[in-house]
């Protein structure tokens, strides 16, 4: 059996964080996390140097990396995205769909799950597939944003269920004033998935029937969602409430924030924080293609028919001048986050891993540093720089 101690570094758990602390693990599972202790004789001694031991983070909602979309619709575009947000310090991705044709979706899930079994085959550490987020296409006509408009449309029985017979789809999103949307959120919660409303310009009473019908999470947040002006042009007065209000008033919903400094101001991620607390708010990088590459011209979605946007080196700008996406990985997020907000390096670190895993249904698997669980573990220094990342206990970078 392998074993390894992690030393010399502030261990964060989902609570509190423990100065000088210890992680050690056998085989693929932790089987200790807190204060340092003797260490096992037949250790491999792992030294965070007064660093960071962290979790490592769960991205719900990602488009892409180092040059691949997920929808290029290929097992080798898949790993390389994998492959890329690991060095970030993702462990485990729910590759996420754009709008496009139903072959086109057919051929990511597809890709996905070739690439899930491939990588589960490879002797050394890999990112973990938990699933697909099926994201696009349902989303409302005039709240489209980056994604092709040609691809949008609402949502078809027949179409949907081909997609949930893949077994992959963990995550569901839908636009809640779609014709269809009620029977789509039920075919989700059929599949136990986390059931959302993104892209969307629904009212709080269709927000309602959403709820009612198993929807619990809301994409991310003052992004391409409805606002109190945007449902007072859609339906005259008297104006009524949108998402936005309808997630902060709902104890049970929660969202998601792009915290890359481009998205949003520190001041509405420290509102997102205040408002929904660390249990309901998860840090998603909804990263494209462009990540670790030049500032240049690139292609969102679809290798054929996505729309392009122009990277800047910092964040993706669609052709009209709105965002297209961002071009970072998760670590940057949680150190923008951490730097911009009040929440502690606990909270912050939850936000990345142990709330999205809840939300997902994997924490009995993942997302903390808890005996018993998947050794999915992060030495970073203490800036928050990602120095090495373990998937199920063996190294894959650093």
């Amino acid at each position: 059996m392998a074993s390894i101690a992690f030393i010399n570094g502030t261990v964060v758990l989902p609570d509190r964080l423990i100065d000088n602390g210890m992680v050690c693990t056998i085989d693929s599972k932790i089987t200790y996390a807190g204060q340092s202790a003797e260490i096992p004789d037949d250790a491999e001694i792992i030294d965070a140097n007064g660093g960071v031991l962290s979790p490592g983070f769960i991205d719900l909602h990602v488009h892409g990396g180092a040059g691949a979309d997920f929808m290029d619709g290929t097992p080798e575009a898949v790993i390389t995205a994998c492959t890329a947000h690991l060095r970030h310090g993702t462990t485990t991705i729910f590759p996420t769909t754009t709008t496009g044709s139903e072959h086109q979706i057919m051929n990511m899930i597809d890709a996905c799950a070739t690439a899930k079994q491939r990588l589960s085959q490879q002797i050394s550490g890999v990112a973990n597939i938990a699933g697909v987020h099926l994201y696009g296409p349902y989303f409302a006509e005039d709240k489209v944003g980056c994604h092709s408009e040609n691809g949008r449309r609402s949502p078809v029985a027949a179409e949907f269920h081909r997609y949930f017979d893949t077994g992959l789809i963990r995550i569901a999103t839908c636009a809640a004033e779609l014709p269809g949307a009620a029977e789509f959120y039920d075919m989700g919660r059929q599949h136990k998935c986390l059931i959302t409303c993104g892209h969307s310009n629904s009212t709080w009473s269709e927000m309602q029937r959403a709820f009612d019908a198993g929807m619990r999470h809301v994409d991310h947040f003052w992004c391409a969602m409805s606002s109190v002006p945007s449902i007072r042009q859609r339906c005259n007065v008297p104006m009524q409430g949108s998402m936005a209000e309808f997630v902060l008033m709902s104890t049970d919903m929660s969202t998601e924030v792009i915290a890359d400094g481009w998205h949003l101001a520190p001041e509405l991620l420290e509102f997102a924080f205040r408002m929904k607390g660390p249990e309901r708010l998860c840090l998603v990088t909804d990263c494209n293609r462009a990540m670790d590459l030049p500032a240049g011209e690139y292609r969102f979605g679809c290798p054929t028919d996505g729309t392009m946007f122009r990277s800047d080196g910092k964040v993706g700008w669609a052709p009209n001048g709105s965002l297209a996406s961002s071009i970072m990985g998760m670590d940057h997020m949680v150190r923008h986050m951490k730097q911009s907000t009040s929440a502690n390096l606990a909270q912050v670190i939850r936000m990345a891993s142990l709330t999205p895993a809840e939300r997902t249904g994997i924490a009995h698997e993942t997302g903390s540093l808890e005996a018993g669980k998947r050794a999915d573990i992060l030495v970073m220094d203490e800036d928050l720089n990602v120095v090495s990342v373990f998937v199920g206990g063996k190294k894959i970078s650093g």
